[in-house]
């Protein structure tokens, strides 16, 4: 384990010399560092520095760094690490403005902060911006006078899209209007979408840098974001703006809206497909788990680089360590979410902490605070009532379905299973919703959902056939359980019509997924319906899925949502619920203009909800159930898997459930042999043989242009590991590369395709979570950031030390030689056991075992 004694000189004369400032002249330029008063370092100036700050007056010391010119640019207070560099805030902005430097950095060498005196509050940066990155900021002059100041009408994107549409004579001709606008695909604000954007302009004229947007499912969030953008960027508020999403069809979809809506005056890329060329674009679309991976955000991107950074739903593409993405750039942030925090009641059952649903509720609060809502009321809110009120959006028909068995699984008592073992003695096991299709398992529970929703599901108003809906099962095997289902369900209602079409597993582990979702919602899904010519819509009618086409997918002519799982996280059900929100006119569906107008618009006016397990009334969602329906009654359901269970006997499988031994374990055999950094060359060829395979495998290459990762990674593991003659395993590869940790398959597929440079030791991993940890959590307590960072590496590092404070057995520390009760006292209270939490919700610590 690194030593904890490392010193704050040390650690930011590396920050500096890292990020390209010099203390001496050499070959890339003249020195531009000096210290006060003004006058250049030299080695014995650094040397009286001392170890640790701590023989300068004060306990700080003032550097300047220069830009080309030789002109103040920054103010560095660098403070010894048993102080927080907060305290000398006001001290270095009256010594920047005394030196006309516009920006300040505080920093201790364990955290540090970056203050732009004409924009905002300092703000936790992971690294030192360079020379170059702080000269293209100091460029950028922010204007909130102006950006008050610009005119919003309800033709704001319009006016970008066509400039002269008022003059056009089908605009100014009444009845032509609405097929001139259709025809050219003009699109309009709405007034509450234009009363957001007045809030952010009137807020940040008084000065706030952060805003939330909360907006129901369905009413324009995108179209939105991009009048706000476009307000940013023309009133030179902005001069690069980062539209995050969590969803790779969210990032296709929102890069493809603000083509539409502003391809005239500004561009945008998806940065994946413009990994060399994105600082062209002045909007770029990405998934934050793409900048989270392996550090991306940090070691391809300046925290300079984007003025205002969008978080499409918030409470997702920020939560957790995603946050830490969120916070290192700069500037302006708007988050947008379509969870209402007021749906998030605390609970009065005293739920833990760790129940899924107080979890839940501390994020959407985390999410408000982080937008600087901090009494709960987002910038602007629009909720799903307004968009109804309006007429902009449509309530769910709730169809409250329960079973016999999920009745019982439901009860306080649950669904009990008593067995005898083999000396006679009486077993019994307990069963709830949670364990559905997990360890209780009944075929005929999951007949009696299907029947239920093709005999009252809405059928296409045009076609007349069953509507297309979207079903959510509990697991990959539940939904490809529930599609069979499905298929066998329709071939009778409708023989030789589907041919195992009508139904069809959309989960990660189908090949093509992403395109699937996409086809669904373009109404081409395993080809076009034939039930009225000229018509388009999808063959395949019900899509069954987990946890994908929840969030932010669009398919506004779904007719039928089928929740055949119990959902615990309150922003997954008002997600799933507001994929059938949308209005639609089915009759643009149509072909053939003469049909077309003989049909005029066919709206579509409800959509049905089917609630197998109480959701709605888990969540207190205060919806009129208008209709009770009976269920067919179900036969005698096997509680086995599906495999042999054919008797209608009642079995439980999986007992209590499953045992993890987490007791120390012991070293009985131990021999050690010195390999060098790198490795053996009989390893070093074993690993670039695998790399040409690797690239030389087509389907992979294709997986990996495509950046199907999941896909790619199963492709090695089915068809290149393990194989004659080389039997590559990931153990091997390990050793061959010579990382002293566990490494992942994307992590092999990703270094031999390019995408990273190498391996990360378990240092720079630890190190790069910490920093995630700093800048997500922001403790306060600045100057004990040395022993908080002991603590995280010493619980990630050590098992016994992990094993120990889990238990609470914190006297048996005194004896650990790594991390003792001493260790463990200097870490604020507070934090004692918030890092072990964070720890377990955020870092993954399989590569460290």
């Amino acid at each position: 384990m690194a030593s904890k004694e490392a010193t704050a000189r040390i650690k930011i004369n590396r920050l500096l010399e890292g990020a390209g400032w010099r203390f001496f002249d050499d070959l890339n330029g003249p020195a531009n560092i000096v210290l006060e008063p003004n006058v250049k370092i030299s080695q014995r100036d650094l040397d009286a520095l001392g170890d640790d700050l701590e023989q300068c007056k004060d306990g700080f010391i003032d550097f300047l760094l220069l830009d080309g010119c030789g002109k103040p640019l920054v103010i560095l207070e660098a403070k010894s690490e048993d102080k927080n560099p907060l305290s000398a805030k006001e001290q270095a902005r009256k010594y920047a403005r005394s030196q006309n430097a516009r920006f300040v950095i505080l920093s201790n060498g364990n955290i540090h902060y970056l203050w732009d005196l004409e924009q905002g509050n300092p703000v936790v940066i992971s690294k030192f911006p360079s020379p170059k990155e702080i000269g293209n900021h100091y460029a950028f002059t922010p204007d909130a006078d102006r950006l008050a100041g610009e005119q919003v009408g309800l033709d704001y994107i319009a006016l970008t899209q066509m400039p002269s549409y008022p003059q056009e004579a089908s605009w100014k001709v009444g009845a032509e209007r609405s097929q001139f606008i259709e025809a050219n695909k003009l699109r309009f604000l709405r007034s509450y979408q234009q009363r957001a954007i007045q809030r952010v302009q009137e807020d940040a004229a008084k000065g706030s840098t952060r805003f939330l947007f909360e907006m129901a499912t369905g009413t324009g969030k995108t179209l939105t974001s991009a009048a706000l953008i476009k307000l940013f960027l023309k009133t030179g508020n902005a001069k690069r703006v980062l539209f995050l999403v969590d969803r790779l069809e969210l990032e296709v979809q929102a890069d493809k809206a603000f083509k539409a809506y502003l391809k005239n005056d500004f561009t945008s890329v998806i940065y994946k497909e413009q990994r060399d060329d994105w600082r062209k674009a002045d909007i770029v679309v990405t998934t934050v788990q793409s900048l989270l991976f392996n550090d991306k955000f940090r070691r391809l991107f300046a925290p300079t680089d984007f003025d205002l950074v969008i978080s499409d739903e918030a409470h997702r593409s920020i939560g957790g360590n995603a946050r830490a993405v969120f916070e290192y750039f700069i500037g302006y942030k708007l988050g947008l979410t379509a969870t209402p925090k007021d749906y998030l009641r605390q609970s009065n059952s005293g739920t833990s902490e760790r129940d899924p649903r107080e979890t839940e509720r501390r994020m959407m609060l985390d999410t408000y605070k982080t937008f600087g809502c901090t009494t709960g009321e987002p910038t602007y809110r629009y909720s799903l009532i307004d968009g109804v009120r309006d007429g902009f959006l449509i309530n769910p028909y709730v169809v409250d379905a329960r079973t016999g068995v999920t009745t019982q699984l439901l009860s306080d008592q649950g669904f009990v299973v008593k067995t005898t073992d083999d000396e006679g003695n009486e077993l019994e096991d307990v069963f709830a919703g949670r364990d559905f299709e997990k360890k209780f398992f009944a075929e005929g529970t999951n007949l009696a959902f299907c029947e239920t929703l093709l005999q009252h599901g809405l059928r296409d108003p045009i076609s007349g056939e069953f509507g297309k809906t979207l079903a959510f099962a509990v697991s990959q095997n539940h939904a490809a359980k529930i599609a069979q289902i499905l298929n066998a369900l329709a071939d009778r209602l409708w023989p030789g019509r589907y041919n195992s079409d009508f139904a069809m597993q959309v989960t990660s582990h189908v090949s093509d997924a992403q395109k699937m979702t996409v086809n669904f919602a373009n109404n081409n899904l395993g080809g076009h319906s034939g039930f009225v010519e000229n018509y388009r819509t999808s063959k395949a009618r019900v899509c069954v899925t987990v946890g994908m086409m929840t969030t932010g997918y669009d398919a506004p002519d779904i007719l039928n949502l089928a929740l055949m799982r119990p959902i615990f996280s309150p922003s997954d059900f008002v997600q799933i619920k507001g994929r059938g929100t949308r209005k639609h006119n089915f009759a643009e569906e149509m072909f053939d203009p003469a049909q077309k107008a003989a049909r005029g618009e066919v709206k579509k006016t409800a959509f049905r909800l089917f609630d197998f397990f109480a959701n709605c009334e888990y969540f207190e969602e205060s919806f009129d159930y208008d209709e009770e329906i009976n269920l067919p009654a179900p036969p005698t359901m096997p509680l086995s898997t599906g495999g042999d269970g054919g008797n209608g006997q009642a079995t439980a499988t999986g007992g209590v459930g499953t045992y993890e031994h987490f007791d120390p374990d012991d070293v009985v055999s131990q021999i050690e042999r010195q390999i060098g950094k790198n490795g053996m060359r009989i390893d070093r060829e074993l690993f670039g043989k695998f790399e040409d395979a690797a690239r030389a495998d087509a389907t992979l290459s294709d997986l990996v242009a495509a950046q199907n990762w999941e896909a790619a990674t199963r492709h090695v593991i089915e068809e290149i590991f393990d194989k004659p003659n080389e039997f590559y395993t990931l153990e091997k590869l390990r050793r061959a590369a010579g990382v002293d940790r566990r490494i992942s398959v994307r992590e092999l597929v990703e270094k031999a395709f390019g995408f990273i440079p190498g391996f990360k030791s378990k240092a720079e991993l630890i190190e790069d979570e910490f920093q995630k940890f700093l800048t997500d959590q922001q403790p306060e307590e600045a100057d004990r950031i040395r022993e908080m960072r002991y603590f995280f590496e010493a619980y990630i590092r050590d098992a016994h030390v992990r094993a120990k404070i889990d238990a609470g057995h914190l006297a048996d520390l005194n004896v650990n030689p790594g991390f003792s009760t001493r260790d463990f006292r200097d870490v604020p209270a507070p934090w004692r056991k918030r890092i072990p939490e964070y720890i377990k919700d955020y870092v993954s610590l399989n590569p460290f075992l």
